[in-house]
């Protein structure tokens, strides 16, 4: 599949829970968002049959998401499902960890090849005050089981905020020069839910009216950072690399497996490397090559953008595998160029923990 920027589009990330254990500030209000009925959520089967179809259009690389996809039961039947198609060839998963020193073994055991663990903090108050739930000595024990189980390249999703734990970013990097950990550093994305009841046209029917993907109509809440706070918080990649360099000296760029949208680095003689993903100072939109699939069953291009295309509704009621894949062709036609975070653009349909960022 090629969208209409020339981008090769292989990789799709599939959200198997809006559910999740932890409140990060950032992602969710303390007391939670409101979350789908479980008959609304993608059966694993569907999930199966949708990723199986993505494969045969050219998908080759499937991550595992939420909210906290180690919540949702059974985990490893579905991923056994997703490896029965041959393309699949590297299945993932994101995974704050806290459940991983119980399951890390069943789900490399099923066919998980490897884990991205978000975590913001080395400071055990500090991580209670960001997640509000959970506690750091669980996370870790989870990225010690995760190394027993062989799910490498272990790969550290650190989000840095001004003023909240962006003095960490040297003990992070220090990590790496002690174990084979991938740490990367991630600018804050203002991204929040926020979704009226309504939807303004029916999306299925967009595929044939001509119309596009629907938009999904908002409305103000509150209980997490918003959005001009989250702004204000971004601590731009080329400040966080000086602070390391100035520290350890000069890193070399370099390349890991399944690197995705990362500009790479390495400390001289560092067992891991360090990575920035830079969406807001230095957009990688060029180099996208992703759909998403949420866990009720829209299909969307892009993750800071308001489009997505209802599947779920013609998968439960009859539609050939030759239709599922044209309302795929469909949505990536309108994969856009690039978001406009920079210069303003606010995302607001979906918060992070239901769009499986």
């Amino acid at each position: 599949m090629r969208d209409s920027f020339g981008r090769e589009i292989g990789y799709l990330r599939v959200s198997v829970t809006d559910r999740c254990n932890f409140r990060c500030v950032y992602c969710m209000p303390e007391e939670g968002y409101p979350v789908s009925p479980k008959d609304e959520l993608l059966t694993f089967e569907e999930i199966a049959r949708l990723v199986h179809i993505a494969a045969d259009l050219g998908v080759t690389k499937v991550r595992l998401t939420g909210g906290e996809p180690l919540i949702r039961r059974d985990l490893p039947v579905l991923i056994k499902k997703i490896r029965e198609h041959r393309e699949i060839r590297d299945v993932s998963c994101s995974t704050n960890a806290f459940l991983l020193p119980r399951f890390a073994k069943t789900l490399a055991d099923a066919g998980l090849n490897r884990v991205n663990i978000s975590l913001d903090t080395l400071d055990a108050g500090k991580f209670f005050r960001i997640a509000r739930r959970g506690n750091l000595e669980q996370v870790l024990d989870g990225i010690e089981a995760a190394k027993r189980a062989g799910l490498h390249p272990i790969k550290i999703n650190c989000v840095l905020m001004k003023g909240v734990n962006d003095d960490e970013a040297v003990e992070f990097a220090r990590w790496t020069l002690r174990e084979e950990v991938h740490v990367r550093f991630i600018e804050l994305m203002p991204i929040r839910w926020n979704l009226d009841e309504s939807l303004e046209y029916d999306s299925y029917q967009a595929l044939h009216g001509g119309r596009g993907l629907i938009r999904l109509r908002i409305k103000e809440d509150e209980g997490m950072l918003d959005g001009a706070q989250m702004r204000r918080m971004v601590v731009p990649y080329t400040a966080v690399k000086e602070r390391i360099e100035k520290e350890f000296g000069t890193m070399e760029p370099c390349e890991i497996i399944t690197n995705g949208p990362a500009h790479t680095y390495k400390l001289m003689d560092a067992a891991g490397t360090i990575g920035f993903i830079s969406q807001i100072s230095a957009d990688l939109c060029a180099k996208c090559n992703r759909l998403r699939l949420t866990a009720d069953g829209q299909l969307r291009p892009c993750l800071m953008s308001d489009g997505e295309l209802d599947m779920r509704t013609p998968l439960r009621t009859g539609a050939t595998d030759k239709e599922l894949s044209d309302l795929f062709l469909h949505v990536v036609k309108h994969k856009p160029e690039r978001h406009y975070l920079a210069e303003g653009q606010k995302v607001m349909g979906r918060g992070m923990s239901q769009l499986g960022g």
